[in-house]
């Protein structure tokens, strides 16, 4: 096996670290961010990085780019306090990533990405239209994060639509049946494919299907 040490990754080429270390957690979420400004613009963004932080509360987390140039996803949510999460799914995979270009911030991404901006029970973000699975986030504390400039935001869920096949009797989801992506790395999008899933783990009962 290669072994790579921290000095090691740190004399690479800069691509070729950021290509390596950003695929180094595996398969990450493929999301689209949905914002708006205090004035009413629209921003769209794809982030590869939400995690659940607890389901009792219900919440979710983003983390977000250190803050040295303008960061227009950031700076609205801080603005208005909300955002949607919306998932990516193969049929519009190619608008999704067009959004991680640098767009100005007069620019919307739902227009020049092609991508339907829609709004729900009088929440202030605007949601994927073309996305069959999004949540309402409403933000309740941002982390700085010390070591590299990063912030943790968490977000309480307010809202979730969901596409009535992606829900199984036993609250969990069928995300393939959505066609939902996931990113590898920065650029590298894929299918998830069912493989199998298991009972709740409890030791000296040894490991149980769960039949579909």
């Amino acid at each position: 096996m290669h072994h790579l040490t921290r000095a090691d990754i740190q004399g690479f080429d800069k691509i070729y670290r950021l290509n390596l270390v950003n695929a180094l957690s595996g398969y990450k979420p493929a999301n689209l961010i949905g914002t708006a400004a205090a004035d009413g613009a629209t921003n769209l963004a794809i982030f590869s990085s939400a995690l659940h932080l607890g389901s009792d509360p219900p919440l979710l987390g983003l983390v977000t780019r250190p803050t040295t140039v303008p960061r227009h996803t950031y700076e609205n949510i801080r603005a208005t306090g909300c955002c949607t999460l919306n998932h990516v799914h193969a049929g519009f995979v190619d608008k999704a990533h067009y959004t991680s270009a640098n767009f100005p911030r007069a620019e919307s991404e739902f227009d020049a990405c092609g991508l339907t901006p829609a709004y729900r029970d009088e929440f202030p973000a605007p949601y994927v239209a073309e996305s069959q699975l999004s949540v309402g986030l409403r933000l309740l504390e941002e982390l700085p994060i010390q070591a590299n400039g990063t912030v943790l935001l968490i977000g309480a869920v307010e809202h979730v639509y969901l596409a009535p096949e992606a829900l199984r009797p036993d609250g969990t989801l069928d995300l393939a049946a959505l066609d939902d992506v996931c990113i590898s790395g920065l650029d590298g999008y894929l299918r998830a494919e069912p493989l199998a899933r298991f009972a709740y783990a409890r030791a000296g009962q040894g490991v149980k299907k769960v039949s579909e």
